[in-house]
């Protein structure tokens, strides 16, 4: 009997361990999300030199607004590492709204950008899959907003689905959203301008850089809230 409790307490101590060692790995992971996602929108910042034309301002929007503010407002709600974990929920939700706002208003600013950066140089739209995606992102990223709108003012008078379909298709639109985002990003680092600011081997892990915010995020949203979700009929 004493064999078979000390067998016990030294497999509880085990266990005891290895939950605390996958906790401190998902908190190393989501706060490394949050220094790659700064990092990058930097470093994107000094390449595009911002202010030399039109177009030098549109990855700088896009970064922002996608790498940046879109990550961390998903990020806010994590559990582990988030910078903002002491805010209530309320606060939270408002803080998400506000770096959603910035997401859309980056977004719209940096197409604008792009169309008079094509003007000028009189190039065809939509002439490569990087800006197809992009289109696709900004469609899904409306779809998101529109969502979150009619969640954050329940009492308007509109035909809409029920808050708990409402929120699944809020939180279903932004994983879309922020996945075609990173698709976008990547596909970026293919064209002619990145990899005539990037050349050599250091272009290798740059590509590879926006992955690893993505796979948080998308651990985070499928592990913690859609599996939870319960959608009435």
């Amino acid at each position: 009997m004493q064999i078979d409790a000390q067998y016990s307490l030294v497999g509880e101590s085990h266990s005891r361990n290895e939950f605390w060692m996958y906790v401190w790995m998902r908190r190393l992971a989501v706060i490394t999300a949050h220094v790659v996602a700064l990092g990058f929108t930097i470093l994107i910042s000094l390449l595009s030199r911002p202010g030399t034309s039109f177009f030098s301002w549109h990855p700088v929007c896009m970064s922002v607004a996608y790498c940046l503010c879109m990550t961390e407002g998903i990020l806010l709600f994590s559990a582990e590492g988030s910078p903002f974990c002491f805010k209530s929920r309320k606060g939270r939700v408002r803080l998400h709204w506000f770096l959603q706002a910035l997401v859309v208003l980056g977004g719209a600013t940096g197409v604008a950008f792009m169309v008079a950066s094509k003007r000028v140089s009189e190039c065809p739209h939509l002439a490569s899959w990087h800006s197809v995606l992009g289109v696709c992102t900004l469609v899904v990223t409306a779809l998101q907003t529109a969502c979150g709108l009619c969640l954050l003012f329940p009492n308007v008078p509109l035909p809409v689905p029920s808050p708990p379909r409402l929120h699944l298709y809020h939180t279903t639109c932004g994983l879309v959203a922020y996945l075609l985002a990173v698709a976008t990003v990547m596909l970026a680092m293919f064209t002619d301008w990145f990899q005539a600011m990037v050349r050599g081997l250091l272009w290798y892990p740059l590509s590879l850089l926006p992955l690893l915010p993505a796979l948080v995020v998308m651990n985070q949203i499928t592990r913690a809230y859609l599996p939870k979700r319960k959608v009435a009929i």
